[in-house]
């Protein structure tokens, strides 16, 4: 009997920096209560639609993010890591209050992490405690994700176990 085949790596999409950049601009005007919104850039949803991979938001925005990022990138709505408690344990040796969350809720399942807050500290922790495969992609803040970005995801994906 052949095994089953692995399901497809998750992809755990931060918004503020990957996706709402923090840089100068120019960003279009923008018309919504928030004006970050606008620098969103659509151009961005057909590549991360195309990734071999099941997006899933790991953001602060939780479920808003299905109400304000998604529609500007032409995405639906996608499911949400829900965020435990914060606990006195968070950030000790420097690893992200996301990290030890994001290992749990992929429970051994291949994945990729874009954030903008990702240090060695959060690769060391995957490593010891992932049996799966992992890349945690830090997107540069100031520029946010780009389509570049969305080629070196695509070739991890492609390179599979």
């Amino acid at each position: 009997m052949t095994p089953a085949p692995a399901p497809p790596p998750l992809l755990y999409l931060d918004v503020d920096g990957p996706l709402v950049p923090f840089g100068a601009g120019p960003y279009p005007p923008a018309d919504d209560p928030n004006p970050l919104l606008a620098r969103i850039d659509p151009s961005l949803g057909p590549g991360l639609a195309a990734l071999d991979c099941v997006p899933v938001w790991a953001t602060t925005w939780m479920a808003e993010a299905n109400r304000w990022v998604a529609p500007r990138l032409g995405l639906p709505a996608l499911p949400v890591v829900e965020w435990p408690e914060p606990s006195a344990e968070d950030g000790r040796g420097g690893v992200h209050w996301k990290t030890p969350a994001l290992v749990a809720h992929a429970a051994g399942r291949d994945f990729v992490w874009v954030d903008d807050e990702i240090t060695g500290a959060d690769r060391a922790y995957v490593a010891a405690r992932h049996p799966g495969r992992a890349l945690l992609y830090r997107v540069d803040p100031g520029r946010g994700l780009t389509g570049r970005d969305l080629l070196v995801l695509e070739e991890w994906l492609r390179a599979g176990p």
